[in-house]
């Protein structure tokens, strides 16, 4: 048995639409930027968020029960943004654990914002 670490290079997360097509344009408006590959039928990834990367899937039986958290350093700034193309948060509140809010895809999926507390380091 191998004592070694598992070797990482990335990882992303998977969230599972019944539209590909309909879901592709409202993560288009979440991330901010197009997708960046769409390397097989079924799938469209962005690569380079933060260190991690997105995998929307046509999945039509698994939509809607994906969850995913988004860390960023400036949750109200992101809030306002996403308001502008009317992706409205929810559930909004803060405190020693920092700032959360959450916004839901076309699908239902659930996707958690989060502002770490000052000082966090991980």
């Amino acid at each position: 048995m191998s004592s070694k670490v598992f070797n990482v290079q990335g990882a992303y997360a998977g969230m599972s639409v019944a539209d590909l097509d309909i879901a592709l344009v409202w993560y288009e408006k979440l991330i901010g930027r197009p997708v960046d590959d769409k390397p097989i039928p079924g799938m469209v990834q962005w690569r380079n968020i933060g260190g991690a990367g997105l995998q929307l899937w046509q999945d039509e039986t698994n939509a809607g029960h994906s969850i995913m958290t988004i860390v960023t350093p400036d949750l109200d700034t992101e809030i306002a943004r996403l308001a502008a193309f009317d992706i409205a948060a929810v559930n909004a509140a803060s405190g020693p654990f920092g700032k959360v809010a959450q916004v839901f895809d076309p699908d239902g999926n659930r996707l958690a914002l989060a502002e770490p507390p000052p000082g966090f380091g991980g």
